[in-house]
């Protein structure tokens, strides 16, 4: 008799272990659960919300990415609970047992107990959010071309990007890249000079876990293009006008309409069901075969857990991680089938970037470090490869190689929030 496996999440973690069952149609029938009908490729999403890409070329549909496994089949639903003692799930909809379960929900931004601050300061997260983003930026802009009052105008050029991780070095560079060198041309009383993007760090140094030559390289980057750099600066307020920073010797505001967040992560509230022990991001402590405590047959990957490396780390929340876990994760479920022993996870370090700027960004892997242009090169060429579908590949590639001639981003749509407007 098939055992009935469940995957909850259709990202990186959730797709590879579907893909990874589906290999075994006698054995297993998968149902892989999101609330959403597309797979998102999360590191891209700030190109959206600086309409560098359109939210098709980097969302599939899961169906479609999975129409070839004919043991797995997709239920867009939203999972609200996890029981692993009486191993069911909970959806809108009723109750469903499994054998097997796999949990890949990713994470959420965390807003260090000030979330009413979410409305003035969106992440990006999902495609909803990024478009939002885009809306606000290239509203922004449009406000400024026409207001007359000079404090107003600045205001609305003023943009601040809360975190110094790859998400908001990313972000910040795409801005002042696309204020300088592409709305520059279509506005008439706009000065390009006058915008200002401003990237707020509360640590010592942006990109934090690089190293410190790269961490400064990606200083000196984002410098040389014109965002301001604030590092030891703790955001103490946010609201629809301003925010407010904090730094060693002083408290100060900025004038804003445009805030976006990239400063810290919490995992799936799906967490706070399961009954196991969380870590401070809300993260479920798993072992090392990436199963719960005293439960073999529920796993939990990718952002969603905390996986140990040593007394003091866990592995960090990146595409790569959850991409062999859930290969991993389908692999002992495949042994725990077939009554053999189940397999620590070893995970195979494939390194980091990010991106500055056109030409600009950074990367290390196993000891060897890049930054500038061949970094550049070299990370244009990772999230194409990562990127599912041919066709996004080819959208992307074709995109991102007319901006680099020209400029021109072409996905500067402003999508009102209210449709009936």
């Amino acid at each position: 008799m098939k055992k009935k496996v469940l995957i909850i999440g259709g990202g990186f973690g959730g797709l590879s272990a579907a893909k990874a069952l589906g290999s075994y149609p006698d054995l297993f029938e998968v149902h892989l659960y999101d609330r959403r009908n597309y797979h998102l490729f999360q590191p891209l999403l700030y190109q959206v919300a600086t309409a560098g890409l359109s939210p098709s070329d980097i969302a599939v549909p899961i169906r479609s990415i999975l129409s070839g496994y004919r043991n797995v089949s997709v239920v867009l639903e939203e999972v609200t609970s996890i029981n692993p003692q009486a191993k069911t799930i909970s959806t809108p909809k009723g109750e469903v047992a499994y054998d097997y379960l796999i949990s890949a929900c990713g994470s959420r931004h965390s807003y260090f107990g000030k979330d009413e601050w979410e409305d003035f300061a969106p992440g990006l997260k999902t495609l909803e959010m990024a478009t939002e983003i885009r809306r606000r930026i290239l509203t922004s802009f449009e406000s400024a071309e026409i207001e007359t009052d000079a404090q107003e105008k600045q205001a609305a050029m003023n943009f601040v990007v809360i975190g110094g991780g790859p998400t908001g070095v990313e972000t910040a560079g795409a801005i002042i890249e696309i204020a300088t060198n592409t709305l520059a041309r279509d506005f008439r009383n706009i000065n390009p000079q006058e915008t200002k993007v401003y990237l707020v760090e509360a640590g010592p140094k942006i990109l934090a876990s690089f190293s410190s030559d790269l961490s400064r390289s990606g200083l000196e980057d984002l410098q040389k293009i014109g965002v301001q750099v604030l590092t030891n600066s703790m955001v103490v307020n946010v609201d629809d006008k301003k925010v407010t920073i904090k730094n060693q010797t002083e408290t100060f505001d900025i004038p804003t309409r445009t805030v976006i967040w990239a400063a810290g992560v919490k995992a799936s509230s799906l967490n706070q069901t399961i009954g196991s022990p969380t870590d401070r991001a809300g993260r479920v402590m798993i072992k090392s075969d990436l199963t719960l405590p005293n439960h073999p047959e529920t796993f939990v990957i990718g952002d969603q857990a905390n996986f140990l490396i040593d007394e003091k780390h866990s592995l960090p929340g990146l595409a790569p991680v959850a991409i062999q876990q859930g290969r991993h994760a389908a692999k002992n479920i495949v042994r725990s089938a077939l009554g053999k022993n189940m397999k620590s996870f070893v995970y195979f370090d494939k390194g980091q970037m990010a991106t500055i700027g056109t030409k600009l960004a950074v990367m290390q892997f196993k000891g060897i470090e890049a930054h500038g242009f061949i970094a550049w090169i070299s990370w244009l060429f990772v999230h194409i490869m990562y990127l599912i579908g041919f066709k996004n590949r080819v959208l992307v590639m074709f995109q991102w190689f007319w901006s680099y001639i020209t400029f021109n981003r072409g996905s500067r749509l402003i999508m009102q929030k209210d449709w009936k407007k």
